[in-house]
């Protein structure tokens, strides 16, 4: 076969009829039947099927894995549509990754990246790599050709990362970085798997800071710096966004967070200026949420794992503001859409995991930020996985203003807001 450097030689099964669910409860696999695309060249993301051979061509690389880390929302769809059973739940990675020749889940259509180490490299490859580096994939598993061997046997299903063997193709197009040596592989991991999120906040944030606005926007507020409320704050991208957000010029940084034990999470690290207590799919409570937060915002970061959080972002935010969607479980439809109903000016900005330089922010942030390498440590290592699955069921759709998170007063008409400054007095329930 021709190599192409996008990796389209590698396409075995350009597209399905129609894809089926990631898996049923008893974990067994139900794709849609694979049929071919009409028009031209499919590239391996938008493929039904990747040919993961070992054997490389001149510009390729093969990797030995050791470890995948599936995105957030494809980890709770999976665990939701299996119910938690890790038998099934490896069942269903398994089967995803047999058939497709990828983890690329048909349901969310995310996939995640990898560590590992390199065993192969071709001649002609440009990605400047040596056999034996240890490195971590900067792109998605949705378009990297995968096959594992092990069984997944290793992997207790309790949070995304998931030990394993087995091997993968890069292109020469592909990005990868050696793992770095002062931090344990699942932080690392942890921190690359939503890199791009830093990097894209700090350039919409230094552009409102420099007076410039972003895109096609009406421009920028009169505030010597932008409002940015980021929803999920407490979570890996939600945490680095907003330390990014902070060292860009944020003049204030609201969090919204799910529960109180997310909030008394992100009390505690110092992130934000605000915290909102409130459900980010009720819309109208999350706008007036953050407006009496101290919003509406200007650039507001959706970093949440579950669906239906379009509208409240958009609400949220200032008129030529601008939204960014980081959350795989984003319908873009339905923002777009929604936003043109609500006569909404805002600019929608697809957050792609790749900025130049997204890397070495994320790794800088994580050095230099104790707030952020505790809150990192404390989920990859003591809590994996219990806040990414417990979003949707923690939620609280209403609660009063001002109540700390575990107040027995939560429930009335409005969503809880708690600024640093108040008394904070809710417990880790998770």
């Amino acid at each position: 076969m021709t190599s192409s450097p996008l990796g389209l030689h590698r396409v075995s099964e350009p597209g399905p009829a129609e894809p089926g669910p990631v898996a049923r409860s008893s974990g067994q696999q139900e794709p849609g039947r694979p049929g071919r695309r009409a028009g031209g060249a499919v590239l391996p993301q938008a493929a039904w099927r990747l040919d993961p051979d070992p054997r490389i061509q001149p510009d390729e690389v093969r990797v030995d894995v050791e470890r995948l880390n599936l995105d957030a929302a494809s980890f709770r769809q999976i665990r939701e549509s299996t119910g938690g059973a890790p038998d099934a739940m490896r069942a269903a990675v398994l089967a995803v990754i047999g058939i497709r020749g990828k983890m690329h889940n048909p349901v969310t259509g995310s996939g995640g990246m990898l560590t590992g180490h390199v065993a192969e490299v071709g001649p002609q490859s440009p990605l400047g790599l040596r056999a034996g580096m240890h490195i971590a994939t900067l792109v998605s598993l949705s378009l990297t050709p995968l096959a594992i061997t092990d069984g997944l046997t290793r992997w207790d299903a309790s949070s995304e990362q998931i030990p394993c063997e087995g091997h993968a193709i890069l292109f020469a197009r592909s990005i990868a970085v050696p793992l770095p040596d002062d931090l344990p592989l699942p932080l690392a991991l942890a921190v690359f798997d939503v890199c791009g999120a830093p990097a894209l906040t700090r350039r919409v944030v230094s552009a409102y800071h420099a007076g410039r606005g972003f895109g096609d926007a009406a421009g920028p507020s009169a505030r010597p710096g932008p409002v940015v409320a980021i929803l999920g704050a407490a979570g890996k991208s939600g945490s680095l966004s907003a330390a990014a957000a902070r060292a860009a010029g944020a003049a204030a940084i609201i969090g919204v967070v799910p529960s109180g034990a997310e909030a008394a999470l992100l009390h505690e690290s110092g992130l934000t200026d605000a915290i909102v207590l409130a459900d980010a799919r009720d819309p109208v409570g999350l706008a007036d949420a953050v407006a009496a937060a101290g919003g509406p915002a200007d650039v507001t970061v959706v970093c949440v794992d579950v669906p239906g959080c379009e509208g409240g972002a958009i609400l949220a935010t200032a008129p030529g503001g601008t939204v960014i969607f980081f959350s795989m479980a984003t319908s873009f439809s339905a923002a777009a859409l929604g936003a043109e109903g609500m006569a909404a000016d805002v600019t929608m900005l697809i957050g792609n995991g790749y900025t130049p330089g997204h890397a070495e922010l994320a790794l800088t942030l994580i050095r230099t930020n104790p707030a952020v390498r505790a809150l990192f440590e404390r989920r990859v290592f003591h809590d994996p996985g219990a806040f990414s699955v417990n979003t949707t069921e923690n939620a609280p759709r209403h609660g009063r203003r001002g109540a700390a998170p575990g107040s027995a007063e939560r429930g009335t008409e409005e969503a809880s807001v708690i600024r640093e400054t108040d008394s904070l007095t809710g417990k880790e329930t998770s």
